[in-house]
């Protein structure tokens, strides 16, 4: 039974470990602050609760676990607060995110200066 334990607690910690590297990877590949923001929110839940389940069965029934259960508990209250804290900040700073199209399904038209035919980034718009 302590080898299965001891098994499925580092499974689960390199679990967390790889989406926690895995999704940081992919985030640089997010064309604004929003999406990013997102991605790292998303990030962060999975992969850190993989990682402090891991560590929970490794500490066994001890105050070492009943406080890792505080630190997941902040982890998933304050991780959201504080995306949302961000983007509201980034929102009242004018900072625009990046769009093809708004909510209406209505082409947002181009800036001033800006050629039509190219989005954000230099990337050509396949739809156009």
């Amino acid at each position: 039974m302590e080898m299965i334990a001891f098994y499925a607690s580092w499974v689960l910690i390199a679990l967390g470990s790889f989406f926690l590297v895995a999704g940081a990877l992919g985030m640089l590949r997010m064309p604004d602050v929003y999406t990013r923001m997102h991605a790292a929110s998303v990030i962060d839940t999975l992969g850190a609760t993989l990682l402090v389940f891991g560590l929970m069965i490794q500490a066994g029934l001890t105050l070492v676990a009943l406080k890792l259960v505080f630190v997941l508990a902040l982890l998933f209250f304050f991780g959201p607060v504080a995306s949302h804290a961000l983007a509201q900040a980034a929102l009242h700073a004018d900072i625009e995110p990046i769009l093809a199209e708004d909510r209406r399904g209505r082409d947002v038209p181009p800036k001033a200066g800006e050629d039509p035919s190219r989005k954000e980034g230099g990337q050509h718009d396949p739809r156009q």
